[in-house]
């Protein structure tokens, strides 16, 4: 996990260096990318996709829009924007992209930012957008437990990858669940990533049980977060 607060300069980091595969948490790298090779102007389709991809967790609109980047550009912005933890899947999984907790704090820090060095205002605000306006049943995670008055911007990535022959039969099995938020407005400027693997499904279990299990985890924890952070909003 990683959290910045930049009113309170508090930072909080837990095994962030460690990678991860991103699922959809991905999409909104994805969407800086094409904001790069486009100058800022995305046609109607373009848009359309882009709203698809973030607001829906779309993947075949992501992967239309990853086809148009290229992974080249992609790895530019990655490279422009510090990321430089994160790996992008030589086969062209998007959703296999390696993350890391730090990387994509440093990927919300850019969005609420003021440096227009790699994205510019407008850009920033066309992610951020998208984000605040994703579908109400993909608002879970690092959100829990929010102040009432701060703006959400959310982005959500779940993935179920299994392998019957691990050796290791708690590495990277069952679900992959990850969550990341910015959260601002009045006097709030902070983001907290959360990322988990290994949440399995029980015997005889229904297959989402390990998604829900992800999802739980990364709630309590983002409650105690903002609990700590802003007692009593």
């Amino acid at each position: 996990m990683a959290l910045y607060d930049r009113t309170t300069r508090t930072s909080c980091t837990y095994r962030a260096d460690e990678h991860y595969d991103s699922a959809s948490i991905v999409k909104p790298i994805v969407l800086a990318a094409l904001l790069r090779v486009k100058g800022g102007k995305l046609s109607e389709e373009e848009q359309y996709l882009a709203r698809k991809m973030i607001v829906n967790s779309d993947n075949a609109s992501t992967y239309v829009l990853w086809d148009i980047v290229g992974p080249d550009d992609i790895q530019d912005f990655l490279d422009d924007a510090g990321m430089t933890n994160t790996i992008i899947d030589d086969a062209g999984f998007m959703g296999l992209t390696q993350v890391t907790a730090r990387d994509q704090a440093t990927l919300l820090e850019l969005l609420t930012g003021e440096d227009d060095a790699v994205l510019d205002e407008d850009e920033r605000a066309y992610i951020l957008g998208l984000m605040h306006d994703v579908q109400e049943d993909q608002r879970w995670g690092a959100p829990a437990g929010a102040p009432a008055d701060a703006a959400v911007q959310v982005k959500n990535g779940w993935l179920q990858r299994s392998d019957a022959n691990l050796k290791d039969p708690w590495d990277r099995g069952d679900w992959k669940v990850n969550s990341m938020s910015a959260l601002t407005g009045r006097a709030y400027d902070y983001g907290l990533v959360v990322l988990t693997e290994n949440n399995r499904v029980p015997e005889a279990a229904h297959p989402d049980a390990g998604w829900a299990y992800g999802m739980d985890t990364i709630e309590g924890l983002a409650k105690a977060v903002h609990r700590n952070l802003y007692p009593g909003r």
